[in-house]
């Protein structure tokens, strides 16, 4: 059971996580952070040292929610398709995402590229494990019998993260989901050729 002060830590990161992911580190201010949570800077910064503070914390919590949702969908599948099919189906609708702004995972990767290593590294060891992850998957599905040795693993995971990821941000700027339902569908379908 969290303490009270650690209650009120977790909900000024739940209530700065859409601030964050949709005006970026740079965008977002204290003042609307403490705005949302209708508290005190005093109240802020007894549990963040900095504004800085507060944003690897707030990027941080919003890779490991967006992650775990990520696993815990992944998890219920049973076999290697389906855990992939779930991977895809977790992002079919990129106008309604877990956080609100979009994927936190693409926002921070593009806002810390040149501007908060800190960050930036911190996404980076995201997507390596979510490669390495969708790596695993796809091999185990080979070694089980599941998928034909054809299937190259690492090029099918990198294009189908790539893909969603990109076409996240395509549908959001378009405001239509239509495009990654399609392309949901093709790699779904792509990945069929190799199912024995």
């Amino acid at each position: 059971m969290l303490t009270k002060a650690e209650r009120t830590k977790q909900f000024i990161l739940e209530t700065a996580a859409p601030i964050f992911n949709q005006k970026g580190i740079a965008g977002a201010s204290i003042d609307d952070v403490l705005e949302a949570a209708k508290l005190t800077k005093g109240c802020l910064y007894g549990h963040f040292e900095s504004k800085e503070d507060l944003s690897i914390q707030v990027v941080n919590y919003m890779l490991d929610y967006n992650g775990l949702r990520l696993v815990a969908a992944i998890n219920k599948a049973k076999t290697a398709k389906t855990k992939v099919f779930a991977y895809l189906d977790f992002y079919k609708d990129p106008l309604e995402t877990n956080i609100k702004g979009g994927c936190p995972v693409f926002n921070m990767a593009v806002e810390s590229d040149d501007t908060f290593p800190i960050i930036k590294e911190r996404v980076a060891v995201v997507i390596r494990n979510g490669q390495d992850l969708f790596v695993e998957i796809l091999n185990k599905g080979i070694l089980d019998g599941e998928f034909t040795n054809k299937l190259e693993p690492e090029i099918y995971a990198f294009k189908a993260v790539a893909a969603v990821e990109g076409a996240l941000v395509l549908c959001r700027t378009m405001n239509t989901a239509k495009p990654m339902q399609g392309l949901i569908k093709n790699l779904k379908e792509e990945l069929e050729q190799f199912v024995i």
